[in-house]
């Protein structure tokens, strides 16, 4: 029968620590008596949750709050923008041109972003998984440093530690497995987080990049419409007399029915611009009758055109979404008020540029109660096109614009807008609303399929 003999003080603290994690972990009915309220415990998750959404919103916005465009860029833009050609046309189509790309710049630094925020958020999560090992890790490091002091007792020196001896490599054995489980956890952790901060620096570059880009195509927007303001026709007297007419008639007008139609009969430059729409519309009629006119167009038409080329009827699928973002309130939904929604709203990234949708005549470009700054075209046909929301709008009374040509700028916060409540962004939002014959209709068969769609099927 073997003496059972006291295990060396080493092998005694090497067996405790190998359940440390155990015993690091709060006994269930102590973690019952101390626990939280519930609700209390749910709205601090809550809070964090939101500061930690808050804190990924501030790293964003770091990457790209310094981006501007230098003076000697902005240079080059202004002699790049002096040697077009000064004809309305060729600068519309400029304008559109430099709208487009813009618009493809702000959608890369919105995907770039959302890369971003996703990397930020993985690398949190690494964090938070070695932070909760951190106990367990310190306790397994310290078993291996009094291991390293006091090592087993060598079985040549008495043959009576031979049963300590054994009994040392029976717990060695069941210790050094768990022990390589956690460091290679904590390796392969380690690993990944590296490669989260490479991918995060190569993000980076690429996000200040497109910022970079973003911020040279809006400076050439911002040139563009100022030589095209320049180069109207009415004098800059009549238009500012015309303009605070507009803004006179809008303060008064009862419903946005009330306010196109006292404009398109009171107000000069807007008379001007519906009965240019008219005269448009009867015109691509008399073709369609003749038989001059494809029955159903690809596109709408060339990019010089002074005037549609397509009736707006005729234009289903065809049409440019105003502004790249996230539809947040759809057609028909409910209000919040008690009724439905007349138009959409589009949650928008800060500064983002804004097209018009369509072709037509601009015949209210100003504030309009809870609209804000509110762009009324006239697209012909006895269908106008309204934009809301927006921070600044470039345009001016009586204006022929087309589709997809830069017509305003939102702000860096949501405005108040029509519909506004209830939506749960934080973004700004541009409300879109199409009208036939003073009637609401769902703008959504006329949105031109994106890339991505198509790809989708």
């Amino acid at each position: 029968m073997i003496r059972t003999l006291p295990l060396p003080l080493h092998i005694v603290l090497v067996a405790v620590l190998t359940v440390a994690g155990l015993a690091s972990r709060p006994a269930p009915l102590r973690a019952q008596s101390q626990a939280p309220d519930a609700a209390a415990a749910i709205s601090a998750t809550a809070s964090a949750e939101q500061d930690e959404r808050s804190k990924r919103r501030a790293e964003l916005d770091a990457i790209t709050h310094d981006i501007e465009v230098t003076r000697e860029r902005q240079d080059a833009l202004k002699a790049e923008i002096d040697k077009l050609d000064k004809d309305s046309a060729s600068l519309t189509q400029s304008m559109v041109e430099t709208g487009e790309r813009a618009a493809a710049l702000e959608k890369q630094l919105d995907e770039a972003e959302a890369r971003m925020g996703g990397l930020l958020d993985e690398e949190s999560g690494v964090r938070a998984s070695l932070a909760t090992r951190r106990n367990v890790l310190a306790n397994v490091l310290a078993a291996l440093q009094r291991m390293g002091r006091k090592p087993p007792p060598a079985i040549v020196v008495r043959p009576e530690d031979a049963l300590a001896a054994v009994r040392s490599a029976m717990l060695l054995g069941a210790v050094v497995p768990e022990l390589r489980t956690e460091a290679d956890a904590l390796s392969e952790d380690l690993k990944h987080l590296l490669a989260l901060k490479e991918e995060k620096a190569r993000e980076r570059d690429r996000v200040r990049a497109d910022a970079t880009a973003l911020a040279e195509e809006r400076t050439r927007i911002e040139l563009l419409v100022a030589e095209k303001k320049k180069a109207r026709t009415e004098s800059e007297q009549q238009l500012s007399e015309e303009q605070k007419r507009a803004e006179a008639l809008a303060a008064q007008a009862s419903s946005l029915q009330d306010l196109i139609d006292t404009l398109e009969k009171q107000v000069t430059a807007s008379a001007d611009a519906a009965a240019a729409a008219k005269a448009a519309e009867a015109k691509n009629q008399a073709a369609v009758d003749s038989g001059t006119a494809p029955r159903r167009p690809d596109n709408l038409g060339a990019a010089n055109r002074i005037e549609p080329a397509v009736a707006f009827a005729d234009t289903r699928g065809l049409l440019p979404r105003p502004v790249n973002g996230a539809e947040v309130k759809g057609f028909g939904e409910d209000d919040g008020l008690g009724g439905t929604t007349a138009g959409i709203q589009i949650a928008t990234r800060g500064g983002a540029g804004v097209s018009s949708p369509s072709d037509g005549w601009v015949v209210y470009a100003g504030p309009f109660r809870s609209y804000g700054q509110l762009l009324i075209i006239n697209a012909g046909g006895g269908y106008h096109v309204l934009l809301a929301g927006m921070e600044r709008i470039n345009v001016e009374l009586g204006q022929f614009v087309l589709a997809g040509e830069p017509v305003g700028v939102m702000g860096n916060r949501q405005l108040a807008s029509v519909g506004a409540e209830g939506t749960g962004a934080q973004q700004p939002l541009l409300y879109v609303e199409f009208r036939k014959d003073g009637t609401s209709i769902d703008p959504a068969p006329w949105w031109a399929r994106s890339s991505d769609e198509k790809v989708g099927g």
